[in-house]
């Protein structure tokens, strides 16, 4: 009478030898017949782990792929496709290695037994360094996109340069060894070398680890204007390995400093906190001159180019009046036309956000009169409410009633009809009329959007954090004003200031001299990473020769 197929496994795996990698060769007979009790266990063996790999594979590939399309997982789908191959050679081969155990050992048995293990590790390293460069690296640059860090945008590239050699390198090793070959001495070797080379590349190990320093501090990021110690303006183009590539603005050069050098450096970021940068320009009237004339005319000059911050009411009103901007041409329309288009959208978006501000602040005060006495659920509700209708004012809505299973808030948009009045509405109708402007660059037509959509994406993250610590208030019940507080600071330093009295045009008369008056005129460009960076300089110059015109139709230009 015959015992059951596991039991009959389970004494064969007691009982039966294996074919040992230590044993010598020589010790063992070319080819052993198996017994019938080794052949049942080898094809039991075979039949259920193999049974097993087919309905792992079918979970996995066909019940688990079905669950990622209806719910739209792209990483999860990415992932099955990368692994289908892979995950079937890993199987079999697996499969027959364990099933060789239950054969009598012999010197065929035990080659195929390593070229089994050896080919099972070939199919996992390869199956590790795709997902590594075709899903991870994918979906952690896409992640990059999506923050303010710059260091991540950096080191995304350089782990995708060093890992996946560094993968198969490895994977290459631990291959022959399954092969039964002795490694002992190119480890050895290996590490010896490691050393050596530690030691000769130390200065660019030093640089290396400088720019991870300097990425991490966040100092600067990618196309931000600085100024160096020696006085001159480039801009960050790309922090490499060991020196990070500048391009400098005035001698149209590119220069490449080592990373542990620029560390030291004394470095003015000009795009800090935002790419608003002020200018000044020194003007001389006659001294017979009025000056509450003069002052008007020059404020009038200064605010009417639409490139230059500044109340949005005074702005639209003097626009008309500034001569020598660019006129319609090729399809474009007129410099006038597109700034009053961006003046327009801007005074719509300042207005909207004042308004969000103010829900804001109404919160965190209502949060801090509620948070004496303890948070109840019925004032949980109310909070919960007046925290909805602050994000239906940013265009968003909760993507469900629950949230996703790491407890963060999924936010959506509202759709296109309700979006185009809310804040993420206004936003891009902001940079799609500021794309109309006739002196953009083709670079600016990329630059302009990229930049807004990633501020949209950072804010539906940090709203999705604070909805998450507003709903989980028994842990942080007295710190939810600090939380809300926090982004509401964002939102006005880092995201879109709402109000920019402080950064409107200054006339100041400054000095008289023999029969001249001294006037200082100090304004805000907008943006001065556009057109590739000398925006500032264009701006500069048409505001200079307006001066110029209107002083003269006055009769009152000082000339030297």
């Amino acid at each position: 009478m015959s015992c059951p197929v596991p039991l009959l496994f389970a004494q064969l795996v007691a009982q039966s030898p294996t074919p040992s990698d230590s044993a010598p060769a020589s010790a063992l007979p070319p080819f052993g017949p198996p017994t019938p009790e080794q052949a049942t266990a080898f094809l039991g063996t075979l039949i259920l782990t193999a049974g097993l790999a087919v309905a792992l594979y079918a979970l996995l590939f066909v019940v688990l792929r079905s669950v990622f399309r209806r719910t739209d997982f792209e990483l999860g789908i990415a992932i099955l496709n990368l692994a289908r191959i892979p995950a079937l050679l890993i199987l079999i081969f697996g499969s027959l290695r364990l099933a060789l155990n239950f054969l009598a050992p012999s010197i065929a048995l035990l080659w195929l037994g390593r070229l089994c293990a050896a080919l099972l590790v070939a199919a996992i390293t390869f199956l590790i360094g795709q997902l590594f460069t075709q899903a991870a690296v994918y979906y952690l640059k896409s992640f990059a996109e999506k923050t303010e860090a710059a260091w991540d945008d950096v080191l995304i590239p350089i782990l995708e340069t060093i890992i996946p050699p560094l993968i198969y390198v490895f994977g290459a090793f631990f291959f022959l060894q399954s092969l039964g070959i002795d490694l002992t001495g190119l480890w050895v070797a290996f590490g010896g070398i490691t050393f050596v080379l530690g030691f000769a590349l130390k200065d660019i190990l030093a640089n290396f680890f400088s720019g991870l320093v300097l990425l991490i501090d966040t100092s600067f990021q990618f196309g931000d204007m600085v100024r160096l110690s020696d006085g001159s303006t480039a801009v960050i183009k790309k922090v490499g390995l060991r020196v990070t590539h500048l391009y400098v603005i005035d001698n149209y050069c590119e220069i490449y400093i080592p990373n542990a050098e620029l560390e030291k450096r004394d470095i003015v970021n000009l795009s800090r906190p935002t790419p608003h940068y002020a200018y000044s320009l020194d003007v001389a009237v006659r001294v017979d001159a009025d000056p509450v004339a003069t002052t008007k005319i020059l404020a009038e000059i200064v605010n009417g180019h639409p490139d230059i911050l500044g109340d949005m009411e005074e702005k639209l009103r003097c626009l008309d009046s500034f001569v020598g901007l660019k006129q319609a041409e090729d399809g474009e329309i007129s410099k006038v036309d597109a700034g009053r288009l961006r003046l327009l959208a801007y005074k719509k978006l300042n207005d909207q956000l004042q308004l969000v501000e103010s829900r804001l602040e109404a919160l965190i005060a209502n949060i801090r009169l509620l948070e004496k006495g303890g948070l109840r659920k019925e004032e949980l509700r109310n909070l919960a409410g007046d925290f909805q209708a602050i994000l239906s004012l940013f265009g968003l809505r909760l993507a469900g009633d629950r949230d996703d299973k790491k407890g963060r808030s999924r936010l959506k948009e509202e759709p296109e009809t309700v979006l185009a009045n809310a804040t993420i509405g206004l936003i891009r109708e902001l940079y799609q009329a500021w794309l109309k402007d006739p002196d953009l660059t083709p670079e600016d037509e990329q630059i302009l959007p990229q930049e807004w959509e990633q501020k949209i994406e950072v804010l539906k993250l940090k709203l999705g954090r604070l909805h998450q610590k507003l709903m989980s208030s028994s842990r942080d019940e007295t710190r939810l004003d600090d939380y809300t507080y926090s982004f509401l600071s964002w939102l006005r330093e880092n995201f879109k200031e709402s109000q920019t009295i402080w950064k409107e045009p200054q006339v100041r008369m400054t000095d008289i001299q023999g029969n001249a008056m001294q006037f200082t005129i100090r304004f805000y460009v907008d943006n001065i990473k556009l057109e590739h960076w000398f925006r500032g300089n264009r701006v500069t110059n048409e505001v200079r020769r307006e001066i110029v015109r209107r002083l003269r139709q006055a009769y009152i230009l000082h000339l030297l």
